[in-house]
């Protein structure tokens, strides 16, 4: 539990701002007490106890009247801090640091609240939480363990709110919300409200969608069906057309094949027409050719071919030669082009050097220029005449830098001089302005001091005045003072207090008989009703045992049968449910079988669907890979007829050789026949006998020569096509192992596959059967339990029942014996009244005792304060009359020290004037001093500036020089210029080797364009022998073609073809009716699908079921939040009716222990309730008051009762309140508790707050914090054994509040 243990206060109200000033007061248990007069700053205790714990600043106050006024204390900002030391609930100390500011503007004041932290010390160590981290109100309310409200309106309630239970309804209600924290959980109860009126709106909303919906899902049925009558004509339709495409393919096929033999009859012709129009050409061509040749080749076939592969060679060892020479020719080419490269960047860098070299030429000049002009800059001699040598300027260097160090010195010495004379001047220049400054305070002193006397002078001049007429008012006090003297001793004599308060006393111990007396018949009234209520409760009970027997036996005869048939005894609710939920996990385990068999059996059969297709596909596939075979191959033995084909292409290859060098030998031996004088067979060397026999051979060549490059290309289309075919049956080796592979592997494994397959789905099947067998059987056992679930439930339910109001019957059994019931409450009741009687009786003569007593002490108390005010004004008058001489003293020495005052300053001004003069004159020559010293030194920072630059640009020019030297530059460039010579010689050897591989090239060219002639004349010998050839075979081909052409019936062909031709059109026109009847078909069912695919019908269905299933779940949702609502709203209720019990418990007892008057008997508060406890409409609402009762009656306080009622009642509830609520924090102000309440009371309220300690004493962090001005209310405090010290609160002398400790007992001292 929490306890306060100390807290300090700086800059807070009236509380001083400096440290000196800071105020730190010590908390103890039980008690604590603070005493001051009006305005000391005692409830700024409870406003700084408020801000530190809760933050809250008092009422009222905007922030910167809780800080000290800046005014007041002479400051702009004034800063303000509070320091509480404290423990929390779980023992840890813990110290929260709060501090603020207030600055003073032109207008108005700024008060802002500055870092605030809280500091916690846990085995040892010190951990520290800023505001910057943390909310620290939130942090401050969980050590504390209370909350923010009852910190405010309880525990440190401010004196202006102090009556804050006796306010208007609407504050009153929001106070004592806040205070039972019910404002979160009413909250949570409008949240639900609204959310049920929102549900609510939502099933109103889904109810009429749902209407709409229903209309769409309907509808969209009616197309589906539609679509389904659409879709059955389309089918009729479409087998209609198939019977008619069934009928059209014999039909179409027969056509093609009678096409197929026209067309063979009409290739035939063609053939035979090209073949004729071929062969005249081959011979028109054979004997152009001829006639081209100069002479044919009469040798054989072979010796052609020898002379045109002979040819052929010599011609490829020219051409190889001509490479060769080429690519030597490229090579000197490219080591020309590198050789040229190599040049280029030699040349590049010969010129690079060059520069570098006029560079460093340009930078000796360069440096020697600057050296010449620094040496005549600074006088120096030795240095007019370039170029210099190493030495010269190493002595130059080392000369300008003694130079440079020279000037240095001569302007550090130029400026100590100036700033030595300005030292002095501004030395003159302090004490001249020392001395003026001293006539100036003098003077200003010297009025100030004017000023008072001039003051002092005038207040002792109205004091004389006042004093004038003293001595007739002090004769008429010292009247006044005997005969109130008089007045005093008579009224002491006449009183009789001693006797009226032993009556009293006499009064009160009657009083408090009858008080006890009253509380037995209380408790004894209060057996009697809960006696009373007991015996009724148990005939209740009793009935009720017997209708619930009843209940029981009905459920047991109703489903007996069933359950004992199924479980073999009749269960209870939870041997049931383990039944039901044992039979549910069988179920499941059922269905999951099922669902398994289900999932295997689809799986199967898509895997049956999967292998036949893929049979399907294989056959399909093998089917097409024969026919591509067989059209291909045109037998099953592909590598036989592969290798016939082959041994076909060499034999064409070896033809189109020998046509292809025929042309050439032809060509050459009629040129060596027709040139040569003697000409001779190229042959056989024979020669002709006769220039005839010449003249033939020659045209026989020329002839063969002219048909040579016909057969060639016969030859070579020829070979082209049988090397398509070879390629085309190279390609179908893949496809004949493809062919093999679906043979004799793949499609027998999937066959066999798709029978082990047929055989799972029937076993899948069989166990289907078996498991659906079984669901149904569980799912009838578990209905029937779950009929009887409901009933055993409630069963259960009345058997609890039972046992319980057996126990409420044995227990109200126990309570009733051994009870008086001779006495009745009427008796009990008028026995009560005559004891409250005399209980009022007596309270209202210890009433009117106590008046009489206070009216005697207020007499004397009267009397004895005007016999001590006259006597002090008589004490104050005489000693007056003794102050006059001494004033008129005062008189005249005031007035001589004005007139010397005032002649001193007079004279201190005189002596100002020639000092300010004297002032300005020495500070003028200072600043010229000043002036002085920055223009030397500018003028030889300058000097030196221009040497330093000139330096470095020498210093520059010679590190280029030395590097271009150290870098060996001048060798590097002599290197490359013989580099470059060396190049130059390579570049004209390689041009020359270039320039002979050249003129080789030539020569060779030419001999090869002399061999092309022979290669021609070769060439068309060959052609020509060829052609003669394919004209053979082109002639032997037709007659072959006429024979064919004869054995077919070309007529009958045709006749057929006309008669198929006409069917097949009357076919063609039924189907085309068909096809648009069922295009027709297919629009609709488009026109109605695509209807389906609108949002409003596509899904209709799911649009229906999920809108029903929001509608459902919202109802339930709003079922639920009303059962919450109600639970909530009860809940709230019971916890309200508790604590409101407790709290006026509580308040009942002090009431009736501390008010001394008869005209109440107790106060407490009333809280009326509105019973609307649904969640459709707003919830309960507490108006609270409090009452004061009279007997039977309850009247409102608020209006009613007078100024110390209000004082008392409203303590007294903020003690109830602290006693509830407070629970884990023991803390309670008090400020100010005795305002407007009578002595009697104020007695009976420091006696209850006694009662109230010793109590709580058992609290260890019990803490009763008292502030007030009444010393007697502490006297009275101080006699029980709680309190030993006290604080006193006062203002010193500065006006800032004090608090002092002190002992109980000086308090005692300081009232007697």
């Amino acid at each position: 539990m929490s306890k306060i243990d100390k807290m300090s206060i700086l800059g807070v109200r009236s509380f001083g701002i400096e440290d000196k000033d800071r105020q730190v007061i010590s908390f103890v248990s039980p008690l604590t007490v603070l005493v001051g007069p009006n305005g000391a700053g005692k409830t700024t205790i409870i406003e700084c106890l408020k801000y530190a714990t809760s933050g809250e600043l008092p009422p009222g106050s905007k922030g910167s009247a809780f800080v000290h006024d800046p005014k007041d204390a002479h400051e702009t900002e004034v800063r303000a801090q509070i320091r509480l030391l404290f423990s929390d609930v779980n023992g840890e100390i813990v110290s929260i640091h709060r501090s603020m500011s207030c600055t003073q503007k032109a207008k108005n004041y700024t008060f802002k609240s500055l870092e605030q932290v809280i500091y916690r010390i846990k085995d040892g160590v010190r951990t520290s939480l800023s505001s910057k981290c943390v909310e620290v109100e939130r942090e401050m309310i969980s050590a504390l363990g209370v909350s923010k409200p009852v910190l405010n309106h309880v525990i440190f309630c401010h004196q202006e709110e102090s009556n804050w239970p006796l306010s208007e309804g609407k504050a009153l209600k929001d106070k004592f919300d806040s205070i039972f924290a019910a404002t979160k959980y009413i909250k949570a109860l409008e949240t639900m409200r609204q959310l049920r009126l929102k549900q609510s709106q939502t099933v109103r909303e889904c109810q009429v969608e749902l209407r709409y919906l229903k209309q769409n899902k309907e509808k969209a049925q009616q197309i589906k069906e539609m679509v389904a009558t659409k879709e059955a004509q389309l089918m009729a339709s479409k087998d209609s057309i198939q019977q008619i495409e069934n009928q059209i393919d014999p039909l179409e096929i027969r056509l093609t094949d009678i096409d197929m033999k026209l067309g063979k009859v009409m290739k035939l012709d063609n053939d035979i027409k090209a073949l004729d129009s071929r062969k005249k050409q081959m011979e028109e061509d054979n004997k152009e050719l001829e006639e081209t040749m100069e002479q044919v080749f009469q040798g054989s076939d072979e010796q052609l071919q020898d002379i045109y592969q002979n040819h052929q060679k010599t011609v490829r060892e020219k051409e190889r030669r001509l490479t060769d020479c080429q690519k030597e020719l490229e090579r000197a080419g490219r080591e020309c082009q590198r050789l040229n490269r190599v040049k280029a960047d030699l040349l590049v860098e010969q010129g690079r050097l060059q520069l570098e070299a006029d560079r460093q030429t340009q930078n000796i000049k360069n440096r020697d220029t600057q050296v010449r002009s620094l040496s005549s800059y600074l006088e120096m001699e030795g240095y007019d005449r370039p170029p210099f040598t190493t030495l010269q300027l190493e002595s130059f260097n080392r000369h300008v830098s003694q130079r440079l160090e020279q000037e240095k010195d001569t302007v550090t010495q130029v400026l100590a001089d100036l700033q030595e004379k300005e030292q002095q001047k501004q030395q003159s220049i302090d004490e001249m302005r020392d001395k003026k400054t001293g006539l100036e305070r003098t003077v200003e002193l010297k009025r100030d001091l004017q000023g008072k006397k001039q003051q002092e002078l005038r207040n002792s001049k109205a004091e004389l005045q006042r004093l004038e007429g003293s001595s007739s008012r002090l004769q008429e006090l010292e009247i006044e003072l005997a005969k109130a003297e008089r007045e005093l001793q008579s009224a002491v004599e006449n009183s009789n207090v001693e006797e009226l308060k032993a009556e009293v006393v006499e009064l009160q111990r009657e009083k408090a008989e009858l008080d006890r007396a009253q509380r037995q018949l209380d408790k004894e009234m209060e057996m009697l009703n809960s006696h009373t209520t007991a015996r009724t409760q148990m005939d209740m009970l009793k009935k009720d045992k017997t209708e619930k027997d009843e209940q029981v036996r009905k459920i047991k005869s109703r489903h007996s049968e069933d359950l004992v048939s199924l479980l073999g005894h009749f269960p209870n609710k939870r041997e049931l449910e383990d039944w039901i939920y044992a039979k549910s996990k069988e179920i499941n385990s059922t269905r999951d079988r099922l669902a398994k068999l289900n999932k295997d059996l689809a799986s199967s059969e898509q895997n049956k669907s999967h292998i036949a297709a893929e049979v399907r596909k294989k056959e399909q596939q093998l089917a097409n890979d024969q026919e591509k075979f067989f059209n291909v191959c045109g037998s099953q033995d592909l590598e036989q007829d592969l290798g016939k084909l082959q041994e076909d292409l060499e034999k064409v290859s070896k033809q189109r050789a020998m046509l292809a060098g025929a042309t050439a030998v032809y060509s050459q031996f009629i040129s060596q026949l027709t040139e040569e004088r003697e000409p001779c067979c190229p042959v056989c060397q024979r020669t002709f006998p006769s220039e005839p026999d010449l003249q033939e051979v020659i045209s026989d060549m020329q002839s063969k020569l002219r048909l040579v490059p016909d057969k060639l290309k016969n030859t070579e289309q020829d070979l082209k096509r049988k090397e398509r075919k070879r390629d085309d049956m190279v390609a179908l080796r893949p496809i004949r192992q493809s062919i093999i592979q679906f043979e004799e592997k793949e499609l027998p494994e999937l066959r066999n596959r798709l029978q082990t397959v047929n055989r799972e789905i029937e076993k899948l099947k069989g166990d289907m059967e078996e498991q659906e067998t079984l669901l149904g059987t569980l799912m009838s056992e578990e209905e029937t339990a779950k009929a009887c679930l409901q009933d055993i439930s409630l069963m259960d339910r009345y058997l609890m029942d039972l046992r319980e109001v057996e126990r409420k019957i044995a227990q109200h059994a126990a309570k009733l014996q051994g009870v008086d019931l001779t006495r009745t409450t009427q008796q009990v009741s008028q026995e009560k009244q005559e004891t409250q009687h005399k209980l009022d009786t007596s309270s209202s003569k210890m009433e009117l005792k106590r008046k009489l007593i206070q009216d005697q002490q207020d007499q004397i108390q009267t009397l004895k304060s005007a016999v001590n005010e006259t006597r002090a004004e008589k004490l104050q008058l005489s000693s007056d009359m003794q102050k006059q001489q001494q004033l008129e003293e005062q008189c005249v020495e005031f007035t001589t020290e004005i007139q010397t005052l005032t002649r001193d300053i007079r004279e201190a001004k005189e002596q100002l004037s020639p000092l300010s003069a004297a002032l300005d004159k020495l500070q003028q020559e200072r600043q010229e001093l000043v002036e002085r010293k920055r223009q030397k030194q500018e003028e030889g920072q300058e000097k030196i500036n221009a040497i330093k630059e000139r330096v470095k640009v020498i210093t520059t020019l010679e590190r280029d020089i030395n590097n271009y030297i150290d870098e060996g530059k001048d060798k590097y460039k002599e290197q490359k210029e013989s580099e470059l010579q060396e190049t130059n010689t390579q570049l004209h050897e390689a041009e020359k080797y270039k320039e002979k591989i050249n003129k080789e090239m030539g020569n060779i060219r030419q001999d090869i364009d002399t061999q092309k002639v022979q290669e021609r004349w070769l060439q068309d010998n060959l052609t020509l022998r060829k052609r003669v050839e394919e004209l053979k075979e082109v002639v032997a081909k037709r007659e072959a073609l006429m024979k064919d052409m004869g054995n077919m019936q070309v007529m009958e062909l045709r006749q057929e073809r006309r008669d198929s031709e006409r069917k097949l059109e009357d076919l063609k026109k039924n189907r085309s009716v068909a096809v648009g009847r069922q295009k027709g078909f297919e629009e609709e069912i488009l026109h109605y699908r695509k209807e389906l695919r609108d949002d409003q019908y596509n899904k209709a269905d799911e649009l229906y079921k999920n809108k029903m299933i929001t509608m459902r779940t919202t109802e339930l949702v709003i079922k639920d939040l009303d059962i919450y609502y109600k639970a909530l709203d009860q809940t709230i209720m019971k916890f309200h009716s508790m604590k409101m019990n407790e709290i006026n418990k509580i308040i009942r007892d002090l009431w009736r222990s501390t008010y001394r008057g008869q005209d109440i008997e107790y106060v407490e508060i009333r809280s009326d309730v509105d019973e609307n406890s649904s969640a459709g409409v707003r919830r309960r609402v507490y108006n609270y008051r409090v009452v004061m009762v009279k007997g039977d009656t309850a009247l409102d306080m608020r209006g009613r009762c007078s100024a110390g009622q209000k004082v008392l009642a409203s303590l007294i509830i903020r003690l109830a309140l602290a006693e509830t609520f407070c629970l884990n924090c023991g803390i309670l102000a008090l400020d100010e508790p005795t305002t407007n309440l009578d002595r009697d009371n104020i007695e009976s309220l420091a006696h209850a707050l006694v009662e109230i300690i010793k109590s709580r004493s058992r609290q260890r962090n019990f803490q009763l914090l008292v502030i007030t001005h009444d010393e007697d209310f502490v006297e009275l405090l101080g006699r029980s054994s709680y309190i030993e010290h006290f604080y006193r609160i006062r203002k010193n002398q500065d006006q800032n509040s004090e608090i002092t400790k002190c002992s109980i007992t000086s308090l005692s001292s300081y009232l007697h």
